[in-house]
């Protein structure tokens, strides 16, 4: 596919029919689909094609004819055609975003699980604003941060990021040449700090430096309260962007699962320990936490952080079937939270072969999920329970939190 931009825009408009992941669904007048970002459903737009196939364009809408009611005015001054591509969403209301989400999700589990279920997306607690506390920027030409402009390389500079915790405002005032992408992290209650990462001759290294680009302490590990639990995070482990997730997801987890004192729960990408810290406090000391995590440097963090909770083991393993067979036994509570990519090949067919009491799967990437769902129900674990959170706010993502067990 080409990404290149063609300055002209499309001689008809456009009227957007319906959601679809890399934005709203059109047809060109020679019939292929047209993927329209900055539109919403029932606008009719002129758009500039920013890439196409023989089969479908992408494009911007650079021109509204008939807004939608639930249009707004984009809160951040880079949220336009040609500018950010960080959010999706921001031209459209809360209850819009919520219902755009809502229909991406229902209709993935449609085409791709072969299910037909409303879905409710739940709103954070928080306003939007503000609401990320990890954000990871690219490094300009000059050394100024930005991030990039949608399925482009190319660099939109910033001077602030509307979505972005208030705490992180200095680090764009900088510059940070040597430095090829900088991730910015103001969680928990300490001073915010930015991984900084550079080439080497072995690969990607990174420094930890103050806002201003200053040397900070290299030993800084992030100490977050979750639901009154402080856990360490060190700077390469993998933590929830959005302030609320952690708590959010923790709580839906373990709704769903159930867990009573004595069960053996297994927590698959455990990262941190996030959910089996949670798990360890109700399993207690007759019960036992499996975490299996691929991270050396989370693996470190979620031994810190169960410690003296329950018996537990932290394997620093890939998920794979082979992990799955030996780590999971019949009547076990199961959690798996993969990256965007879900399962492996034949992790559902072994984890079900394992006949686990309930299994708890998290997810940030609804067509993989829905992909992984299939792949359960062939073995026999059906979903049962399905909660949809906008954890990712002003963007087409959301966060999954299903339980599946072999009820039909």
């Amino acid at each position: 596919m080409s990404d290149a931009v063609n300055d002209a825009a499309l001689s008809d408009p456009i009227r957007v029919d319906r959601p679809a992941a890399g934005g709203g669904v059109g047809r060109a007048s020679d019939g292929r689909v047209v993927f329209v970002r900055h539109a919403l459903v029932g606008e009719l737009v002129r758009v500039r094609v920013t890439g196409e196939t023989s089969k479908f364009l992408r494009a911007d809408a650079v021109e509204v004819l008939e807004a939608s009611s639930e249009r707004v005015v984009a809160p951040c001054a880079y949220a336009h055609p040609g500018g950010c591509g960080g959010c999706d969403l921001q031209h459209a209301s809360s209850n819009a975003q919520l219902g755009w989400k809502a229909f991406l999700v229902a209709e993935q589990l449609r085409r791709v699980a072969g299910l037909t279920r409303e879905v409710t997306v739940e709103p954070a607690p928080s306003p939007a604003h503000g609401s990320r506390t990890r954000v990871r920027c690219v490094v300009d030409e000059e050394g100024y941060l930005g991030l990039r402009q949608y399925h482009s390389h190319e660099t939109v500079t910033l001077d602030q990021c509307w979505i972005a915790s208030p705490r992180l405002a200095e680090a764009f005032e900088h510059r940070w040449r040597g430095y090829g992408e900088v991730e910015l992290r103001a969680i928990g209650d300490g001073e915010p700090f930015a991984v900084a990462w550079r080439e080497g001759f072995h690969g990607q290294f990174f420094d930890l430096r103050s806002l201003s680009n200053q040397a900070f302490d290299p030993t800084t590990v992030s100490r977050v309260n979750v639901s009154g639990t402080v856990m360490n995070v060190s700077p390469a482990s993998f933590w929830q962007s959005h302030v609320d997730a952690p708590t959010v997801l923790s709580d839906a987890v373990m709704t769903n699962l159930a867990a009573e004192p004595g069960d053996h729960v297994v927590d698959f990408f455990s990262g941190v320990g996030l959910f089996s810290v949670a798990l360890a406090r109700v399993v207690g000391a007759r019960g036992r936490i499996t975490a299996v995590e691929s991270s050396p440097s989370a693996v470190r963090d979620a031994r810190v952080n169960l410690e003296g909770l329950a018996p537990f083991k932290v394997r620093q393993w890939q998920v794979s079937p082979r992990s799955i067979a030996d780590a999971v036994y019949e009547g076990d509570l199961v959690v798996v939270d993969p990256p965007r990519t879900g399962l492996a090949r034949g992790v559902a067919a072994a984890l079900a072969r394992r006949r686990p009491r309930r299994v708890v799967y998290v997810s940030c990437d609804a067509a993989t999920f829905a992909r992984d769902v299939a792949n359960f129900a062939r073995e026999g674990l059906n979903l049962q329970e399905l909660r949809v959170f906008d954890l990712f706010p002003m963007t087409e993502h959301v966060e999954l939190v299903a339980l599946l067990d072999s009820r039909s």
